[in-house]
C-alpha cells in the first residue's frame, strides 16, 4: 500500500462546504476568549464590591497584600509605586480588569483588550505571585500566556471585531467613513 497525502474529505457538519475540522479550528479560541472575558469581568467586579480590598490597610486590603509581597516580588519598585496610593491602584486594576474582560467577551478591540490583560497579568506575576514555588503554582503566568494568542491574532469569529471587519470588507474599506 502506498503512503501519501489524504485526498478524501469529511462530510460537512455545517453549511458552506466546511467540514467539522475547519469549523472547530475557526472556533477553537472562542471558549478561551469567553473564559478570560468572564473571569476578568468577575475579578474587576469582585474588587470593586469588596469593601475590605479597596483599603490602605486591614485584613484583605490591597495595601496589606502589597506590603506582604514587596520583598519577595521580582520588581519591588512596582510594589512601591502601588503603595503610594493603594486605593487608587486598586481602582485602576479593577477598572482595567473590567475593561479588558468586556473587550474580550464581546471581541471588541480584542488585541488591545488582550494586551491590557497580558500587562495586568504580567504586573501581578512580577509582584504578587512571583514567589510561588514551583512557579506553576502562581496563576498569573498562565493567564498572561493565555492572552498571547489574542494579542497576536485578535478575535477571528463570534466577535464585534469580526462583524466590523466583514462590514469594512463589504463596503470596500470605506465603511468607517
Amino acid at each position: 500500500m502506498a503512503h501519501g497525502m489524504r485526498t478524501d474529505t469529511h462530510p460537512s457538519a455545517v453549511g458552506g462546504g466546511q467540514n467539522w475540522r475547519d469549523v472547530a479550528t475557526r472556533y477553537a479560541l472562542v471558549p478561551l476568549r469567553v473564559f478570560l472575558g468572564v473571569t476578568f469581568i468577575y475579578a474587576g467586579l469582585d474588587k470593586l464590591t469588596d469593601s475590605a480590598f479597596m483599603k490602605d490597610s486591614g485584613a484583605g486590603s490591597l495595601g496589606d497584600t502589597m506590603r506582604a509581597v514587596r520583598d519577595s516580588s521580582a520588581i519591588p519598585a512596582l510594589v512601591d509605586l502601588a503603595l503610594k496610593s493603594p486605593v487608587g491602584f486598586g481602582y485602576a486594576i479593577a477598572l482595567g480588569e473590567l475593561a479588558v474582560g468586556i473587550g474580550a467577551l464581546l471581541g471588541l478591540l480584542t488585541r488591545i483588550a488582550a494586551l491590557g490583560g497580558l500587562l495586568i497579568s504580567l504586573s501581578l506575576w512580577l509582584t504578587v505571585s512571583w514567589a510561588s514555588d514551583p512557579y506553576y503554582y502562581g496563576n498569573d503566568l498562565p493567564y498572561m500566556m493565555a492572552w498571547l494568542p489574542f494579542v497576536l491574532a485578535g478575535a477571528s469569529v463570534a466577535s464585534v471585531d469580526a462583524v466590523l471587519r466583514e462590514r469594512r470588507r463589504k463596503d470596500g474599506g470605506l465603511g468607517a467613513l
